[in-house]
């Protein structure tokens, strides 16, 4: 992944394991986590949360406890809150699973949502959007430039290169909220 850390956690990634899963047993080993153990496991304030939750980004905890549902919806907005707004992430969620309490409008299980996020992160990252391979790019691009300078000079260079990758993205977001906006 982009990161050793699951999106949207503290937790990091194991090899060979579904992201989801890790949490999946911490909810059934506790029988459902409590609002402190959800702003544990991701780094979130628990007003946060809770402000998602009274906005219906996420399902009210059920008996004060966070299962599935919420902890993968929580992680997915967690993960996305960078570079997207909280409206835009609320609407993309409700447009892919429509109404937080109402399961049966889902397409899709939100912790599948997240494991095929997580995939294809992992995927993106196997092809070479990592931080070395640009990193190496850089330091072949600028073997005239003065020993000196050239660690500042990479550093920046990388500063650009994501900005211009953010940006990019952010273009792709807007066309494809687009899509599916104008796909109801």
């Amino acid at each position: 992944m982009l990161s050793n850390l699951i999106p949207g956690t503290n937790i990091e990634y194991g090899e060979g394991t579904e992201p989801f899963g890790v949490v999946k047993t911490m909810i059934k080993v506790t029988g459902g986590l409590s609002l402190s153990q959800v702003a544990k496991i991701t780094g979130l304030q628990a007003s946060t949360i809770q402000n998602w939750v009274k906005r219906e980004f996420v399902p009210r905890p059920v008996d004060k406890k966070y299962y599935e549902r919420h902890l993968s919806r929580i992680m997915v907005i967690s993960a996305l809150r960078d570079c997207m707004n909280i409206e835009e992430i609320g609407e993309l969620m409700h447009l892919i699973n429509g109404d937080t309490e109402d399961v049966m409008d889902d397409i899709v299980l939100e912790e599948n949502l997240f494991n095929y996020f997580c995939k294809i992160i992992n995927l993106i990252d196997e092809q070479a959007l990592n931080d070395a391979t640009i990193e190496k790019t850089i330091r072949d691009s600028l073997v005239n430039e003065d020993e000196k300078n050239r660690g500042k000079l990479t550093t920046a260079l990388k500063v650009m290169i994501y900005a211009y990758i953010a940006g990019k993205c952010y273009e792709y977001i807007n066309e494809n909220m687009n899509i599916l906006r104008n796909d109801k």
